[in-house]
């Protein structure tokens, strides 16, 4: 049985959304720059688009840009702020289990000269929001929180931060790629600046996403050339990846309750079993949890070696970030959660989709202790209390 549990990596196209897409490929295939009426088809697609999916989190359509992705998005948020911004503040306050995107971002922020404060997380991955108070000064700018973590799921209070944050005077930006069209976003109510998503996370195509930039808010563009997208993303727009975009979200926001109750009892299910295996942790929150989200660690078991056997058995899961799985240092994420480095290298992640069964559930479910126990035998450190100490 081939089984697919890595949504949170990507996620197969809709049906629906590439038969949306195929028109822009052979008829509307005009540039939407283009004055002729082919180019106004093309345009008159991607500002009804923009509409989709401003109503979606509750923002205006002009406050949507379109870009190619999560990370050029988190790029442009905290880029386009700090650079904006500079003569107000230098001072950017994140949290330690961000995406890379974010975090190699604001790594490259401090060799301009920007200082970047690096909030502690709980043992369920959640920030203090009493630590976020006492880290703005009379320097901050910008404070970004992902809005649910990628590799453990964990959902961050997103309001309470951005009532601070307005509170304060200071932009708010939130890293939506794994909650937009699975939790309900209010950009509005939640008192968010500027937020990131990206269409591969929601059944659209790959290459394609939006930040969303509310009124008002000083920020300078990151890619120069033609002016599109208001100036503020230049480049020919990707029509048929933002047909597709809009199409898949409109789906999946209208799913998104029905869905999320059906993939909530698969998870509680698998984590239910999985748990059952001898030095076994559930990582993350299970309160304040994505739908979909499993993350468990599995003492004296490689991670990669895992991933592997499953994959052997037909089964598709990840260990740490999908964007970074080839790397051997251990999951900054459970890192940050206070895990030590023999147990953040053997978890293991899986993330439920739209087409996965309760018959694929308990089909991993049958494999996974096996598989573990089978390469305890095989490791070194057979001992797993003294790889516990």
């Amino acid at each position: 049985m081939r089984t697919y549990m890595d949504h949170s990596a990507t996620t197969p196209v809709r049906r629906e959304v590439v038969k949306a897409m195929e028109p822009i490929f052979l008829k509307k295939f005009g540039n939407a720059s283009s004055l002729h009426s082919f180019g106004k088809e093309a345009r008159e697609e991607v500002e009804e688009c923009r509409k989709k999916i401003a109503r979606i989190i509750h923002a205006e359509p002009e406050e949507i840009i379109f870009t190619s992705g999560g990370t050029e998005s988190d790029n442009f948020a905290l880029k386009g702020i700090a650079l904006a911004n500079k003569n107000k503040g230098n001072h950017i306050i994140t949290s330690k289990i961000e995406h890379d995107a974010i975090l190699n971002t604001c790594k490259y922020l401090e060799k301009q000269g920007f200082k970047v404060t690096y909030l502690n997380v709980n043992s369920e991955g959640i920030v203090n929001l009493n630590e976020l108070q006492k880290a703005i000064d009379s320097k901050t700018i910008l404070v970004s929180i992902m809005h649910a973590n990628n590799e453990i799921g964990t959902i961050q209070p997103i309001e309470e931060i951005g009532k601070i944050c307005a509170q304060k005077g200071i932009y708010f930006h939130t890293d939506a790629v794994q909650t937009f069209c699975k939790e309900k976003i209010d950009v509005k109510k939640m008192n968010i600046s500027l937020l990131s998503a990206s269409s591969h996370k929601i059944y659209g195509p790959k290459g394609v996403g939006f930040i969303y930039v509310k009124k008002g808010t000083r920020i300078i563009s990151m890619q120069h050339g033609g002016g599109h997208e208001f100036g503020m993303r230049s480049g020919t727009e990707n029509v048929s990846g933002i047909v597709g975009f809009a199409m898949a979200a409109e789906i999946a926001n209208k799913n998104m309750a029905r869905e999320n109750a059906r993939l909530k009892k698969m998870r509680d299910r698998i984590i239910k079993e999985l748990s059952k295996i001898k030095d076994s942790r559930v990582n993350g929150s299970m309160k304040n949890r994505l739908s979909n989200n499993v993350n468990m660690s599995f003492r004296a078991v490689e991670g990669e070696s895992l991933i592997l056997s499953l994959d052997a058995e037909g089964i598709a899961a990840s260990t740490g970030s999908a964007c970074s799985s080839r790397s051997l240092e251990p999951s900054h994420v459970l890192m940050a959660l206070g895990l030590k480095p023999i147990d953040a290298h053997g978890s293991l992640r899986l993330s439920l989709g739209k087409d996965n069964t309760d018959k694929e559930a308990k089909y991993v479910i049958s494999k996974i202790p096996k598989i573990v126990e089978r390469l305890r035998m095989f490791s070194p450190k057979l001992d797993l209390k003294t790889v516990c100490d």
